[in-house]
């Protein structure tokens, strides 16, 4: 088969073509934010599951639905060596000089950078890998005490008001959040219960492995009300067949039941597994339609793929 042709794409956090199996928490998530733009209350939502089975995909594709909704977006990957407030602050203030941009919306979206300004030159003494400019100047009094999660409220308070006024939603995405210091995350949890408390459109989506509902619940006893938890899993076999299939048939590539069955059998559903079979059972075929013997073929292959990318 042409190699330039393949439609399959392992790798980390690489969008595979066909997004199989994930309509329903994706629905949720939209559910979410359009209820936050009416005025609504709703959880914000943390997804957990192992390594492999596409949060990321997952959480980048929740964003791009939210901002074709007309929401507002923050998009974070939270490393071990860096604190929370470096990595939101600079993200923070691109996405309130867009709601700044809303002219209903311009003086609270004004008033959330001088906040952000006062936060940033607060904490850089605690946190002294914040380096980001802040084209405001701070309001002496907003969120500027020193303390994260007082300030943090006070900054997510004031952007939440200014996408209020601009009649949409501020939604923060995170991807994995197991690595957030426990008391930043308590404090991020706090500020978002304050919000949540005001009636603020701003929302939490975020992802992480699956000891991050332990670390929630470390970080504020209270975390379980204020957030749902799906777990995020290995697809059925319907799911998975499709996630193989579908791509193969938009190039004009069909697979036999019996490869298919073979694929989903040695993946068990997970969906970078599905991936890795999917690219070397289709290098490996010779025409179509892929057999079970190309899968067979293909399978050594893609166990050693696995053991040099994923289980390391």
């Amino acid at each position: 088969m042409d190699a330039v042709s393949n439609p399959y794409s392992p790798g980390a956090g690489t969008k595979p073509p066909e997004l199989a199996g994930r309509d329903d928490i994706r629905k949720r998530v939209s559910v979410c934010i359009e209820r936050l733009k009416r005025g609504r209350h709703d959880k914000s939502i943390l997804m957990v599951g192992l390594r492999g089975v596409g949060k990321t995909v997952l959480l980048d594709q929740m964003r791009q639905d939210a901002e074709a909704a007309g929401a507002h977006t923050v998009r974070i990957e939270a490393p071990e060596d860096r604190s929370l407030p470096a990595i939101l602050a600079p993200q923070l203030r691109i996405a309130l000089l867009r709601l700044s941009r809303i002219e209903k919306a311009k003086d609270h979206a004004i008033n959330a950078l001088r906040a952000l300004a006062g936060f940033v030159g607060a904490l850089k003494v605690n946190f002294g890998d914040i380096e980001v400019g802040i084209d405001a100047e701070a309001l002496p009094g907003l969120a500027d005490n020193g303390d994260l999660e007082s300030d943090l409220g006070a900054l997510l308070a004031e952007a939440g008001t200014a996408a209020q006024k601009a009649e949409t939603a501020l939604v923060i995405f995170i991807d994995e959040m197991q690595y957030i210091e426990e008391t930043q995350f308590g404090a991020l949890i706090s500020a978002l219960h304050l919000c949540s408390q005001k009636g603020l459109p701003i929302s939490l989506i975020g992802a992480g492995l699956p000891q991050l509902l332990a670390r929630a619940g470390n970080a504020k006893s209270y975390a379980e009300r204020l957030f749902d938890f799906p777990m995020i899993g290995a697809l059925d076999s319907n799911a998975a067949a499709r996630a193989i299939t579908k791509p193969a048939q938009d190039e004009g590539v069909v697979y036999d039941d019996q490869a298919v069955a073979k694929i989903v059998q040695h993946t068990h559903g997970y969906p970078y597994f599905l991936q890795e079979w999917g690219k070397h059972s289709w290098d490996t075929a010779q025409e179509s339609p892929i057999t079970s013997a190309d899968v067979d073929n293909a399978t050594q292959t893609a166990l050693a793929a696995l053991d040099e990318s994923f289980f390391v």
